[in-house]
């Protein structure tokens, strides 16, 4: 176990949620806190994606700690090449099985995302304090909020006419976004990943936080503030800048961050402080390889797409299977949680042989 063992445990659940809502039976029978929110609001599904990049700021933290922070051409190239070889690993995965045609093939995605806010949130802490730290993060959700307005108010968080989907159009070109929403518009876009960087900067300054505080009772305290004032301010903002994780707004920032405040301070309260170790251990297991498991699962699954089974693919096969069982939105989160399983035996037998994949 180490010393900060509730971060692991953030780190372990995160992986969990995301092969849990990424991998239903169905999509059309899906629990509806399993769901994305359909524009404006937030799911417990929306939270799970800047919860991974809250642990890549913490990862960062713990990274950069060994070098004392410094600012270096090796450090940059470190994170340039972690960062592309990232973002490749994204667009190769949008292209699998490799049959899509490159002038229809989607360039953004999560793992590309991930890439830019990294090496984006690298440079900043690298560059600067915690006070700079701040600075840079206020400056960019502010920023990204003036930015959004530029298109006027009435039409600022329109899924037709907002400016990031403008941004992606005319810079990537419509056959190169996502269409699920029944015209070029992708959540993970280019533009809209610029307030991601500052998941990753909370994650990296809260660890901070968590680190420096010997006292658990106090950390706890100090979490839980920090998590209240995020609520209060995003739920204020939202009141302008709607709380809404397709456009990244600078309030679901504020807001997803508020939340993972409250998840890690009851990770340390129940393990640090009321000494609940054994229940979270399948979770440390879980977050040893998060970035393998992943694509892992996204290989795995899509992989089921392209075997047939009496004259459809493996996926709808094995939904089926379980439909004759229990009722399908029943069977539909089961066949998610069947993976979760699946993929924690996988990261339970490296980690095991103490295997650690990384980038």
């Amino acid at each position: 176990m180490t010393r900060y063992i509730a971060l692991d445990a953030f780190r372990g659940l995160t992986i969990a949620l995301m092969i849990l809502v990424n991998t239903p039976g169905s999509w059309d029978f899906v629990y509806s806190p399993l769901l994305h929110a359909n524009w404006h609001g937030a799911t417990p599904t929306d939270l799970v994606f800047p919860f991974f990049l809250f642990i890549i700021g913490s990862a960062m933290y713990f990274s950069y700690k060994k070098t004392n922070f410094s600012f270096s051409g090796a450090q940059v190239n470190k994170l340039l090449k972690r960062a592309l070889i990232m973002f490749f690993i994204g667009l190769a995965l949008n292209a699998y099985p490799f049959v899509t045609p490159f002038d229809e093939l989607r360039i953004m995605g999560v793992l590309q995302r991930i890439a830019i806010a990294y090496f984006l949130a690298g440079v900043l802490v690298l560059l600067f304090e915690r006070r700079g730290i701040i600075i840079s993060s206020v400056i960019i959700l502010l920023a990204y909020w003036l930015l959004m307005l530029a298109v006027g108010s009435d039409q600022a968080y329109s899924l037709e006419h907002n400016i990031i989907r403008q941004f992606d159009v005319f810079l990537l070109g419509e056959h190169h976004i996502w269409g699920g929403k029944g015209l070029p518009f992708d959540p993970e876009g280019l533009l809209s990943t610029i307030p991601a960087v500052v998941n990753v900067l909370i994650g990296f300054e809260l660890t901070r936080i968590v680190t420096s505080i010997d006292n658990k009772t106090e950390c706890v305290v100090k979490l839980i503030k920090i998590g209240v004032a995020g609520i209060v301010l995003s739920l204020l903002w939202d009141t302008v800048m709607p709380i809404n994780k397709s456009l990244w707004t600078s309030s679901y920032v504020i807001y997803s961050s508020a939340i993972a405040c409250f998840v890690l301070a009851l990770f340390i309260y129940l393990i640090d402080i009321k000494g609940f170790e054994k229940p979270v251990v399948p979770l440390l297991v879980y977050g040893t390889n998060p970035m393998f498991i992943y694509v892992l699962s996204w290989l795995w699954t899509t992989t089921y797409l392209f075997i047939t089974i009496e004259g459809i693919d493996l996926y709808l096969w094995l939904f089926n299977q379980l439909q004759t069982v229990f009722e399908s939105t029943l069977a539909s989160f089961i066949f998610a949680l069947s993976h979760v399983i699946l993929f924690w035996f996988i990261s339970q037998q490296l980690y095991k042989r103490k295997i650690f994949i990384k980038i």
